[in-house]
């Protein structure tokens, strides 16, 4: 019965961790340190473990997009995984990675993959860690968002329409959020899967704006 009861606290116990100042600046963005992590894991259960995917005997998986990797990790009998990209130091997709950018990246997704049980998960809340700074800087008015409603973005041809009525984004609109994705290191398929939809004429015309908002707000944290 007490190690039901473990179980079934462990995620509270591990999200209730501080983990702010274990967490370091790179490039922009913020990581929590893993041998940080995974002494913290261990701390709250000995026996956890983790894995490195596999695929075709390779700790990674080369794709059109770019290369990923996998891990997976146990605590308490509970199995989370985290799939992870390959980035280089800006955080743009590597298609030719080295072996220290895989070795890096498996550090980042192992990182993940135990935020997944609760631990430093909260850094992660809108897309990356905690910008305390940055959230007070949008709200100030001596620095006001970016203005991305810019005509230009527009093309004069109408939205794509799909059977759901719905207006989607146009093809300058899409080359626009194609180009924008590459330059601040965002997957293109990271956007489409948090839309839902399988290409990029699929977003919605009115999510326009709020694409751009997003990776604009990228390109100032860089």
């Amino acid at each position: 019965m007490t190690h039901s009861t473990d179980s079934n606290n462990y995620f509270a116990r591990l999200n209730a961790i501080n983990v702010n100042e274990r967490v370091e600046k790179k490039g922009g963005f913020s990581y929590l340190s893993w041998p940080y992590a995974v002494a913290q894991l261990r701390l709250a259960d000995p026996t956890a473990t983790w894995e490195v995917r596999r695929f075709d005997g390779l700790p990674y998986l080369a794709t059109e997009a770019g290369v990923f990797v996998e891990v997976a990790v146990t605590v308490h009998g509970v199995t989370l995984s985290q799939i992870h990209p390959v980035l280089d130091g800006r955080n743009r997709p590597l298609l030719a990675p080295s072996a220290f950018d895989i070795n890096t990246s498996l550090q980042r997704c192992l990182v993940k993959a135990i935020a997944l049980h609760g631990l430093g998960l909260y850094i992660y809340a809108g897309e990356d860690l905690p910008q305390p700074v940055g959230a007070e800087a949008a709200n100030d008015p001596m620095h006001p968002p970016p203005q991305t409603e810019r005509p230009s973005l527009a093309s004069n041809r109408p939205p794509v329409r799909r059977d759901d009525g719905r207006e989607r984004i146009n093809k300058t609109q899409q080359a626009q959020i194609h180009k924008l994705a590459i330059e601040v290191g965002v997957s293109l398929d990271r956007v489409l899967s948090y839309f839902g939809v399988a290409e990029l004429g699929g977003i919605a015309a009115n999510d326009f704006l709020r694409v751009i908002r997003s990776l604009e707000k990228r390109r100032q944290a860089a």
